[in-house]
């Protein structure tokens, strides 16, 4: 299979509609089609490597054929028209069974390509008769139209599924949201504890360095609340721009400074790099690879050592976050990037809700992320991202 029809199959298999009963609109348009053209029949066909799918008919029952044996095979990657008044004429089509008497009898035959907004053919939408026949130009612009118009129908029906499927990731990531929002909050209410317990400001300097690390906490949390968001809407991007990891690592340990005091935890973090993303979605990727190590390797009231490392790679960067935890074995370090995924029962938290964020942040930004034993003894929870 080439490329070309890799290709044009993934495009295919977006609109969702091999297979499945012919959509109402696309039936509509056919019988437009063979009015507009003054013919019996008319057909969108869907082709892909193997197979001609006629996905909507007008004059007779819908089918499949193999691509061999299709007559818009041949002629539906070519740019505009195809208009043949007999095809027992044409060298294209003589000996195609569609004209031959083997399957069909056809003579007239006209075609528009169905071309996909990204410029990929995937069908036609053609009419047919027994009779030879002719079109006029005006009913050959309409053809035309009418291809287009099928095309947007399947566009609307794609963009549609989406929404939906968007509309229920929207509601996913409300729970990650949610989960992003502890840390931050928690340091918040520290700071602000801190401030209330200074028997009426007598400690002011405290009170107010406490009072400023609490307004940005806020500030990083309103941001974090609406990028995230954002990133959860259909067509909601993120910017790709110049972002200094030691800056964002610095604002996380802060955010996380609550849970690090009450673990005792050892942190080391490598001299970081100014890398190509997007700020608030690297801040909650850390955010939540550093948490859990703190987390998973305090079991038990030990303190944990948790260690970010940051290697340059011939067009990009590894950063891995390693602990002295239990680790994860090897069999289920895929699955705990699934969401709600539960490790092996140990917490009842479990560790899916920041992974999956993790993976779905990494995959935005163009990289990769996966686990490994760590030189502590624990996890070793690695990114990469491009340059």
């Amino acid at each position: 299979m080439s490329i070309e029809d890799i290709t044009r199959r993934e495009a295919i298999a977006e609109y969702e509609v091999v297979g499945r009963a012919p959509e109402p609109d696309l039936e509509g348009l056919v019988q437009l089609a063979a009015t507009l053209c003054q013919v019996p029949r008319a057909v969108i066909n869907i082709i892909d490597d193997r197979a001609q799918h006629q996905i909507a008919a007008f004059g007779f029952a819908p089918d499949i054929c193999s691509r061999e044996d299709s007559m818009c095979a041949k002629v539906f990657r070519e740019h505009g028209h195809t208009v043949v008044s007999d095809a027992r004429d044409d060298d294209r089509f003589r000996h195609n069974p569609f004209v031959t008497g083997e399957i069909a009898s056809v003579r007239f035959y006209a075609s528009s390509p169905l071309v996909t907004p990204d410029g990929i053919p995937i069908g036609t939408l053609c009419v047919f008769d027994e009779e030879v026949g002719e079109l006029s130009d005006a009913d050959s612009r309409g053809l035309a139209l009418l291809a287009h118009q099928a095309v947007d129908v399947l566009e609307l029906r794609r963009m549609t599924r989406e929404l939906g499927r968007s509309n229920e990731s929207l509601s996913q990531f409300a729970g990650q949201v949610s989960h992003d929002l502890r840390n931050p909050l928690t340091a918040l209410a520290g700071f602000l504890e801190l401030a209330a317990d200074s028997p009426e400001l007598v400690d002011a300097p405290n009170a107010a360095r406490a009072l400023a690390r609490a307004e940005a906490a806020t500030a990083r949390m309103s941001a974090l609340v609406e990028d995230l968001l954002d990133y959860a809407r259909i067509g909601g991007g993120h910017a790709r721009r110049p972002v200094d990891l030691a800056e964002v690592a610095a604002a996380v340990v802060d955010d996380l400074s609550a849970p690090l005091t009450a673990s005792r935890a050892t942190l080391e973090v490598d001299p970081l790099p100014v890398v190509l993303g997007d700020e608030t979605l690297l801040r909650a990727l850390l955010q939540n690879l550093l948490a859990n190590a703190v987390k998973f390797s305090s079991a038990g009231g030990r303190a944990p050592r948790v260690a970010v490392r940051c290697d340059e790679l011939e067009g990009g960067w590894r950063v891995r976050v390693d602990d002295d935890g239990p680790g994860v074995p090897e069999a289920e370090r895929e699955r705990v990037f699934g969401l709600l995924a539960r490790g092996d029962g140990r917490d009842e938290d479990g560790l899916g809700i920041g992974l999956s964020t993790c993976r779905r942040i990494v995959d935005a930004l163009g990289g990769r992320i996966g686990i490994d034993e760590s030189p502590l003894g624990g996890a070793s929870v690695w990114f990469l991202l491009p340059e």
